[in-house]
């Protein structure tokens, strides 16, 4: 049996799978022009983008899988029809409760949603998204902010090496380009986890793991219920218990209790 036989799903309830990693790869539109380098020459576009492969991974989950067109039977019919490879997109984002990748609400969940409407898919269940890209330019001021920049100045990888004309290639049907192609996405799906992993105890406004988890577990960056108690701070007319996360170092608030004496 192969991946494509399996279906997306997964037994365990565990909020680990609920948390989905995901980066793609698209095709650039073709079109005409006279002049190579002359600015708005393009006189039309005869084939629009398209989704070339797709790579995920469930947050704390060992395995990276991808999906790409050649996988699929109607790749040898027609190479630019990604209808399935969109469709089993679909189906992860109807399992997700939050969803991750860099520059995710920009680029890739709105070229996925064009995709899905492309395609008469209905829009997937609601989810959260956490933009990496978002969080490196809000708390940060790196020389860059792409991902293989990130993994490097982090000391945690980098991005597998590669040439514009590789996209040529796999539209061409090159299948060893297909396979660096998918070893590629992949890498960008393992080093998007360490990147966000390494970044997340520094955002102060990511979906609360409590509510994914269905209670109340301590941390709710990460939801560890290892935690520690870490002083007291002040809101107004009401105090609260400061907690550590000795899983992933996040500082998270407890209950708030108004002041009535002075705090000792």
């Amino acid at each position: 049996m192969t991946l494509l036989d399996k279906p997306i799903l997964f037994k365990d309830p565990d909020y680990k799978q609920k948390v989905l990693l995901f980066d793609i790869e698209t095709a650039p539109n073709l079109g005409s022009y006279f002049e190579l380098w002359k600015e708005g020459n393009i006189l039309w576009t005869f084939q629009h983008w398209y989704i070339l492969c797709f790579a995920y991974k469930w947050l704390g989950e060992k395995e990276t899988y991808v999906l790409a067109l050649p996988d699929f039977k109607t790749w040898k019919k027609d190479k630019t029809n990604d209808f399935e490879l969109v469709q089993k997109l679909h189906e992860l984002f109807n399992q997700a409760e939050i969803i991750i990748a860099q520059n995710g609400d920009k680029f890739d969940i709105r070229k996925v949603n064009a995709r899905f409407i492309k395609w008469g898919l209905e829009p997937p269940q609601p989810y959260k998204t956490i933009d990496t890209l978002k969080i490196a330019k809000k708390y940060f001021k790196f020389d860059s902010n792409k991902l293989d920049d990130l993994g490097d100045y982090l000391n945690i990888g980098r991005k597998i090496r590669t040439e514009k004309g590789l996209w040529k290639d796999c539209m061409e049907g090159d299948l060893k380009a297909w396979k660096y192609m998918k070893d590629y996405n992949i890498q960008d799906v393992i080093l998007l986890e360490k990147v966000y992993l390494k970044l997340r105890c520094w955002n102060n406004s990511p979906p609360n793991m409590n509510l994914v988890l269905g209670g109340f577990t301590n941390c709710p960056k990460c939801g560890s219920e290892h935690t520690q108690k870490r002083g007291f701070g002040i809101n107004g007319t009401t105090i609260y218990q400061r907690y550590q996360c000795m899983n992933c170092s996040a500082w998270s608030k407890g209950e708030t209790e108004k002041r009535d004496k002075p705090l000792r």
